[in-house]
């Protein structure tokens, strides 16, 4: 594995190097030789953060943290990066693909404890056109933390969604 770390407001120390390197580096079972892993550390306030993406065959892990100590941040990334690899795993194992950037002895391994995945309940409703703004409106008048809508500006079908920090994204999907 090959650590990109880069900090944003934060001068990278021997010590978060360090923690990174450690904790991150527990993942190395996970992955060949080659596998890069981007590690961003920044600092806002007193919210320590940090963003891990690992780019794979046809899909990107990738995960953030924050909290108002570094290390702590470091050490709740990993565990999430480690579920999102099991689920990435089953994945692969139920479409019967390969993945380049992962050992195979990760891919072998037992799969018993993992949760499966279950659609439960499939939607089907017209999209409407209209702004992104009153996409975010009608998102928080149904109370859900996404809104699937027709751009009236590009008549391309965007999806709003609520971020962590109280703020709104927008996804223009490319087909």
């Amino acid at each position: 594995m090959k650590f990109i770390i880069s900090g944003k407001n934060l001068d990278i120390t021997d010590g978060l190097r360090a923690a990174v390197n450690e904790k991150i580096g527990k993942l190395e079972r996970y992955f060949t030789e080659d596998t890069e892993i981007y590690v961003t550390l920044s600092t806002e306030k007193d919210r320590q953060k940090i963003e891990v993406t690992i780019p794979m065959k046809g899909s990107i892990i990738r995960a953030e943290q924050e909290s108002s100590d570094m290390y702590v941040s470091i050490d709740l990334v990993e565990e999430i990066i480690e579920r999102q690899l099991r689920k990435y795993k089953t994945k692969l194992i139920e479409k019967h693909q390969t993945a380049v950037n992962l050992n195979k002895s990760f891919i072998e391994e037992e799969t018993d404890n993992l949760e499966e995945i279950n659609i439960i309940r499939t939607k089907r409703f017209a999209v409407k056109p209209m702004d992104a703004e009153e996409a975010c409106v009608q998102m928080e008048l149904l109370g859900h933390d996404f809104f699937v809508f027709r751009n009236a500006f590009t008549d391309e079908v965007n999806v709003v969604y609520k971020r962590k920090n109280n703020t709104y994204g927008l996804i223009e999907p490319e087909f």
